[in-house]
């Protein structure tokens, strides 16, 4: 997938894994991904989640008659964190004709759950 002048890759947002079952991208915890206070904002862990299962959806439709596009997208965040690295493990939990629901962890480095997220997906047919 092409990042390049995208929001993506304005917040460091990279690919690891890219599966139809299972999709998973990290992000630095940086002045880019920062609230006012020096800490990781709530909108950038929502970011790298809804990014993550729009990822998962693209690859479970035909591109040529089908776009995915977020629905609804809910989030906990559990723990804070100041730097270093965030990992979004994106699986669905439902992958249907019109929609998808998508479950994304987002976890540090020691395997600490920092967020959990929802994902709802539409399936539209292209014109």
């Amino acid at each position: 997938m092409d990042m390049q002048n995208q929001l993506m890759e304005s917040l460091g947002i990279e690919f690891i894994t890219t599966e139809k079952d299972k999709i998973v991208m990290t992000m630095p915890v940086d002045e880019r991904t920062h609230q006012p206070a020096g800490f990781l904002h709530g909108g950038a862990s929502v970011l790298l989640a809804e990014t993550a299962a729009s990822v998962g959806g693209f690859l479970n439709v035909d591109t040529s008659t089908h776009s995915v596009f977020g629905v609804e997208i809910n989030a906990n965040h559990i723990r804070s964190k100041r730097e270093g690295v965030v990992t979004a493990t994106a699986t669905p939990l439902h992958i249907g004709r019109t929609s998808m629901v998508w479950n994304i962890t987002i976890t540090d480095e020691a395997d600490k759950l920092i967020c959990t997220s929802r994902c709802t997906l539409g399936v539209v047919e292209r014109r």
